[in-house]
């Protein structure tokens, strides 16, 4: 069942993102932030750990769940220091913030980007 969880939870973020992408005129670069920042939110606000409990990787993985990462490594160090909750975040998320410079680079040595016009 989790994974029939995790793909309906995963499934319904990407629902939303495509919708956005659709029927707003808001660039990917502004939908990938307001789910960046919706992750941090809920994550702040404690319903966002319930949706990972739930879904596992379906919460994950998505962009909202770096918000998610990034939100619960400042909220365990802050619990040391200031300097602790702004290094903890970075500390969480620094695998998948590695993996996507790198990606990106790659990606962009084979492929010629396009900006969607408006």
């Amino acid at each position: 069942m989790i994974y029939l969880y995790a793909f309906l939870v995963g499934g319904g973020i990407c629902t939303i993102g495509q919708l956005l992408i659709n029927y707003t005129r808001l660039t990917p670069a502004r939908i990938l932030i307001v789910f960046l920042l919706a992750g941090v939110l809920l994550t702040a606000l404690g319903v966002y750990e319930k949706i990972v409990d739930f879904a596992g990787a379906g919460a994950t993985v998505p962009i909202s769940g770096f918000g998610y990462t990034l939100a619960k490594g400042a909220m365990d160090g802050a619990d040391v220091s200031v300097l602790e909750a702004l290094l903890n975040g970075v500390k969480a998320a620094s695998a998948g913030i590695t993996a996507a410079v790198v990606f990106a680079f790659i990606f962009a040595l084979i492929f010629n980007s396009k900006t969607k016009n408006l």
